[in-house]
């Protein structure tokens, strides 16, 4: 009887919602290659972690005020008097980290296996929107906490915005609601943070996989297995997303939380990674930090930034190095996509590359003198020559692939 009723609320949904349909297309029925391993993992992590910001977010507005003179207090008030405040606040800050780790790897992920080559180039697109949004999300709610670095960093940050020509001035003013960063600044920073860009990143979160869903997942091996179906139309050389990937990605996200648990509770601040010593001090206009430097998942762009003299350029230069991304489908002119069918030149750029990235993450902390800037200068030029020698050594025809096999390996 409950079987036949729960069969009759199934039927009685579909017939109002297309419930079972969107089941069976986008799990049951999603076929991935059988050969997936754990580089795939990061994508379902970033839902993850996107809900725990939104749930600790959400908890977080109950009590912040997102004023000058009470904003650093109240979340004082969250940390100390609260129930569980603090848990909420840090995991808020360990989310927002963890996020970018997540993102990061996805994103590297698409760069080892080819996600961005067709038929995919509009999913690496949305992709690469998503990380750009994050990015803008993560510095608006960097400022909130109206700490020094925070009040030090919103100031930097938007007087960048003074380089556009002709309305670079009135750009500024307007940002920050005035001359200088104040109340006006944190109550639109606080809307866009709470509000705006959550909106656009979930928009973009639900384009993304319906378009991951259109196209299908690349492979390890390159193979594109909806090119290979039997006489059911079911890939060959696939296997249904639920269970079989859900069950593997429970597992992934059970050792993701055990690790992102023991963060939070007893490494919080990460050494000073994720929340810096100068930002448990109340924001003072009238004292600059003896250094400003950004949370670590920005400093390489920031390394750019301090690099070169001129702040215009050093802007153009900054903002380049994260929109050429939206390029890389046709940049990399290559046949293959797997890195296991690419050649020995393509896979040394990609070291180079990843290198580099992490250097400039180093040099983003480092003071902006002597040899710093000019390792800075330096690992600029490689970080854009990367780009450079991927689109000759491909378009040019040097790079010697494997050719791609008719079936996955397992």
């Amino acid at each position: 009887m409950n079987r036949l009723s729960l069969s009759g609320l199934q039927q009685w949904m579909d017939d109002r919602f297309p419930l079972t349909s969107t089941w069976r297309y986008h799990m049951s029925e999603y076929y991935v290659s059988k050969n997936v391993n754990w580089w795939y993992l990061f994508g379902s992590l970033a839902i993850l972690v996107l809900v725990i910001q939104v749930v600790s977010g959400v908890w977080l507005m109950f009590y912040y005020q997102p004023s000058a003179e009470r904003a650093f207090s109240s979340v004082e008030f969250i940390m100390r008097d609260v129930d569980w405040g603090w848990l909420m606040r840090y995991m808020h800050t360990t989310g927002a980290s963890a996020f970018f780790v997540v993102i990061y790897l996805h994103m590297y992920r698409s760069l080892l296996y080819g996600s961005y080559q067709k038929p995919r180039e509009l999913l690496w697109i949305t992709g690469v929107l998503l990380y750009l949004v994050l990015m803008a999300e993560a510095f608006m709610g960097y400022v909130l906490p109206w700490g020094q670095l925070s009040y030090w960093a919103g100031q930097v940050i938007i007087s960048l915005a003074s380089v556009v020509p002709v309305v670079g001035e009135e750009l500024v003013v307007w940002l920050q609601g005035g001359y200088i960063v104040n109340e006006a600044t944190l109550g639109r920073l606080y809307a866009f943070h709470v509000i705006g860009l959550p909106l656009v990143l979930i928009g973009l979160t639900f384009v993304h996989i319906v378009g991951l869903h259109h196209v299908g997942s690349s492979s390890p091996d390159g193979v594109e297995i909806k090119k290979n179906k039997d006489a059911n139309g079911k890939p060959v050389d696939g296997i249904a997303f639920h269970p079989y990937i859900t069950v593997k990605d429970l597992f992934g996200w059970g050792i993701f939380l055990i690790l992102f648990c023991a963060v939070m509770f007893f490494a919080p601040t990460f050494g000073g990674f994720f929340i810096e010593p100068p930002n448990f001090q109340e924001a003072d206009p009238l004292q600059t930090p003896s250094a400003i430097h950004p949370v670590w998942y920005f400093q390489a762009w920031y390394a750019m930034l301090q690099s070169i003299p001129n702040q215009a350029l050093g802007v153009v230069v900054m903002l380049g190095a994260s929109a050429i991304l939206l390029f890389l489908p046709w940049i990399d002119r290559g046949q293959v996509g797997s890195i296991r069918l690419r050649g020995l030149g393509y896979k040394i750029g990609l070291g180079v590359f990843t290198i580099t990235f992490i250097v400039l993450t180093w040099l983003g902390k480092q003071e902006p003198t002597g040899l710093p800037v000019i390792l800075g200068q330096i690992f600029t030029v490689i970080y854009f020559g990367y780009f450079v020698f991927l689109w000759a050594y491909t378009y040019f025809g040097f790079e010697k692939t494997k050719p791609v096999p008719e079936r996955v390996t397992v």
